[in-house]
């Protein structure tokens, strides 16, 4: 049998994927990580599933209820918060896996960068402002940070920096990014990003730690770079007149014309 890692997407339960749906839907066990994932998601599951919060769980816990589960035969829904290829265990628990023989899929879900992208009506990736974004975390007690990955370090590539699981360390997030973007530089910290009780405060490097400060101090995002606030930016050339593209050819001796491409 399989386990199945599903990213439950950012927290509304209808920004979960189809296929994650059908997943659970069919997979009698399901394992979640409670303390973020909505119990909405969990009404998915067939009925008589078992149900377990692995929040209160060690890995070598978690890993045996997989275990279990799999000797029993039966297929496992295990879902994370937001997107498995980013801050949430997942090589950790592959790894065992592998070394048990234990085959699993992942199914990608919805950011919260994302997420947050979408509540505030924002692009991140703006022509002349900005083409990166660097999804990126200050030193934690779980997870500390290689020595080359700083926020000066980022900040210097002018790219828009989404900044996780670091509200607690907000003043020093501003004292490291102001150098490099300006104390005028555009921030949005969103709380929860889709959630019904959803959050956001926008304001500059400069304002944002008085502005912040009575939000509350878990599950933020932290966004910053010019593109938050840009009105005057380049058009791309994607949609321009003139622009010769394979699904838009501009003349008979386009080589887009003659190849039929």
């Amino acid at each position: 049998m399989t386990v199945h890692f599903i990213g439950a997407g950012p927290g509304a339960p209808d920004l979960l994927t189809l296929r994650g749906r059908d997943l659970i839907a069919a997979s009698p066990v399901c394992l979640y990580a409670g303390s973020l994932v909505p119990a909405a998601l969990l009404d998915h599951c067939p009925p008589g599933a078992r149900i377990v919060n692995t929040a209160p769980l060690s890995l070598d816990q978690i890993i045996g209820e997989i275990a279990t589960a799999h000797a029993a035969g039966h297929d496992i829904a295990r879902l994370h918060s937001g997107d498995l290829s980013i801050w949430s265990a997942l090589g950790e628990q592959l790894r065992r896996l592998r070394a048990r023989n234990i085959p699993f899929t992942i199914t990608p879900g919805v950011p919260a960068f994302a997420a947050a992208a979408a509540t505030l009506g924002a692009e991140l990736t703006l022509p002349g402002l900005s083409q990166s974004v660097v999804l990126t975390r200050t030193t934690g007690r779980a997870s500390a940070m290689p020595s080359a990955e700083t926020l000066p370090a980022f900040a210097a590539t002018g790219a828009t920096l989404a900044i996780h699981l670091s509200i607690h360390a907000l003043d020093r997030v501003v004292a490291e990014l102001t150098p490099a973007y300006g104390a005028d530089c555009p921030v949005a910290i969103v709380w929860r990003a889709s959630w019904p009780d959803e959050r956001i405060v926008r304001a500059t490097l400069a304002t944002i730690v008085a502005a912040a400060a009575d939000g509350p101090e878990r599950t933020a995002l932290i966004l910053v770079g010019p593109v938050l606030a840009a009105e005057d930016f380049e058009e791309s050339s994607l949609y321009a007149i003139g622009y010769d593209r394979r699904f838009r050819p501009q003349s008979a001796t386009s080589p887009f014309a003659e190849t039929g491409e």
